[in-house]
């Protein structure tokens, strides 16, 4: 097997003409219906495999047996090769697939745009999917419309291929695109990330301002190239549904998670509504007399404003989403310039979808947190997620030694000691958060970081209310990029700016005993 290496993605548009665009659609095209073709054969195999006899003995046998020389449980080897023999004589394999694809191929005019290896790896997904729904892995997977297949990728540098001469370019079949670089690179990262080895190269298309655009996403090996140095020190997290706390060794701070993107709720309901009547009007015969969607295959006619109504929808949507990952792009490097190693409880995002389903789709704190979890790594340090069962964060108090349970809704710390003033609840856990190791609190630890985590701590209560100009973890004069009021018919955007003072740093040290002064 071969050796994994570290790899990154290097994303650049393409330049296409008229008649590229034409050929890269064609190939798109064919390789969503070999994808389709493979997927419907794959679930056909998957379901005569598990209707057999071999299959369902294989399931009925116990997943671990007793070894006889250690006395330990492991794993029943007889039943993985019973799966396995089952699998190969139903054809359910990845060569197996891949072989049906290229008949699929050869049968038909999808040779004349696609080649082996694009086949290959278009049948490749669609065989993934359908092994991980085999597993229990993930739900069973939907053949893709025209609409939700944007991206056929090559194998190796054997069909779509990367050249650096004469010009940085694709090279696919007979067809060259030119990649667009950007003039104002001052930095090199796109020099430097050109310079490392391609391992396969991806087409992507994507819709913007209703028009279509192409793009090249280079699978590079090695690290991403650092824009920004990472600090040394640890920073210790705590995410809710819509904010976020941190606690460094030189800074805290409470945000609000993408504070710059703003849902227009109302006027997205309204546009639905005018989508679901539109539909109605145009559809009388798919609803039966309850006004409920009939079984069956049906022909559905969309008008030209129900389409231009939901391309509008669909660029409003678009932008928050490119909104989104650039404000968690900089909150994580933020973070990264006090410390590479960040420690944070371990949620499930799930129950935050299901609890705050509209706060999390517009926050996306899980998003927020892989893209910080991949930074960190790059950087040379790494994510550490904390089991909350054993460490009860949110409920311990360090000046008593004890446990306290408090309702979801009580956000402040009070202290059992009677002397201490409370703190901020989210800020008290993400300074335990980064007291913690493997899984415990350090409870010694904690004492000994209180003098000096305090002062910050309260620095931080003051500019919850009213944001402030600072240092280390502070957001930086940048444009708020939100959705607007739609103007004649349609959702636009607008670009207010934040307003900065320093009033946090006064009122924070006006509040700040003469004790805790002298400790800064």
């Amino acid at each position: 097997m071969r050796a994994k290496t570290p790899s990154f993605i290097a994303e650049f548009p393409l330049r296409t003409t008229a008649a590229d665009e034409v050929a890269l659609s064609k190939r798109l095209a064919a390789a969503r219906q070999i994808y389709n073709a493979s997927l419907g054969e794959a679930l056909r195999r998957l379901a005569l495999m598990r209707q057999s006899k071999d299959w369902q003995h294989a399931c009925r046998m116990p997943k671990t047996v007793m070894d006889e020389q250690s006395g330990k449980r492991i794993a029943n080897k007889e039943r993985s090769s019973r799966f396995r023999k089952t699998q190969e004589r139903f054809g359910f394999t990845r060569d197996s697939i891949q072989k049906f694809a290229e008949a699929c191929r050869d049968a038909c005019s999808i040779g004349d745009h696609l080649g082996s290896h694009d086949t290959r790896t278009a049948s490749l997904r669609a065989f993934q999917a359908v092994q991980g729904y085999a597993f229990g892995v993930r739900g069973r997977p939907r053949f893709k419309p025209a609409s939700r297949f944007h991206s056929v990728e090559g194998k190796g540098d054997a069909l779509i291929r990367f050249r650096k001469e004469p010009v940085p370019a694709i090279h696919w079949a007979g067809l060259v695109l030119p990649l667009r670089l950007d003039p104002k690179d001052k930095r090199g990262c796109q020099r430097i990330a050109l310079e490392a080895r391609t391992k396969y190269v991806r087409i992507l298309r994507r819709t913007i301002r209703c028009r279509i655009r192409w793009y090249a996403q280079l699978l590079q090996e090695g690290l991403a190239p650092q824009v920004r140095p990472a600090g040394e020190d640890v920073v210790g997290y705590d995410l809710g549904p819509s904010t976020v706390a941190f606690v460094s060794e030189t800074d805290a701070s409470l945000e609000k998670l993408c504070p710059e993107v703003e849902q227009p709720w109302r006027e997205t309901r309204r546009i639905l509504r005018s989508l679901d009547r539109s539909r109605r009007a145009t559809n009388p015969a798919n609803y039966d007399a309850k006004g409920c969607v009939k079984r069956g295959p049906k022909r559905w006619v969309r008008s030209e404003r129900y389409k231009r109504r939901r391309r509008d929808l669909s660029e409003t949507e678009r932008k928050l989403a490119v909104a989104r990952k650039t404000a968690h792009g900089n909150l994580a490097n933020r973070i990264l310039a006090q410390g590479k190693t960040i420690k944070g409880e371990k949620l499930c995002y799930s129950s935050f979808q299901k609890n705050f389903g509209r706060s999390v789709k517009v926050r996306a704190p899980g998003m927020w947190v892989e893209r910080i979890r991949r930074k960190a790594e790059s950087a040379g340090g790494g994510l550490i997620e904390i089991d909350p069962r054993k460490t009860r964060l949110s409920q311990f108090d360090h000046t008593t030694g004890q446990y306290a349970k408090k309702p979801l809704s009580l956000r402040t710390h009070v202290f059992g000691d009677g002397r201490t003033e409370p703190v901020q609840r989210d800020l008290y856990s993400a300074f335990l958060a980064k007291c913690s190791e493997k899984d415990l609190l350090d409870i010694s630890r904690v004492g000994k970081s209180w003098p000096g985590a305090e002062p910050l701590l309260r620095r931080a209560m003051s500019r919850v209310k009213e944001p402030a100009s600072r240092e280390g973890l502070s957001r930086p004069h940048v444009k708020n990029v939100r959705a607007g009021r739609p103007s004649k018919g349609k959702m636009g955007s607008g670009c207010p700016r934040s307003r900065s003072g320093e009033a946090g740093d006064a009122v924070a040290q006006a509040r700040a005993p003469e004790s805790r002064i002298s400790i800064l």
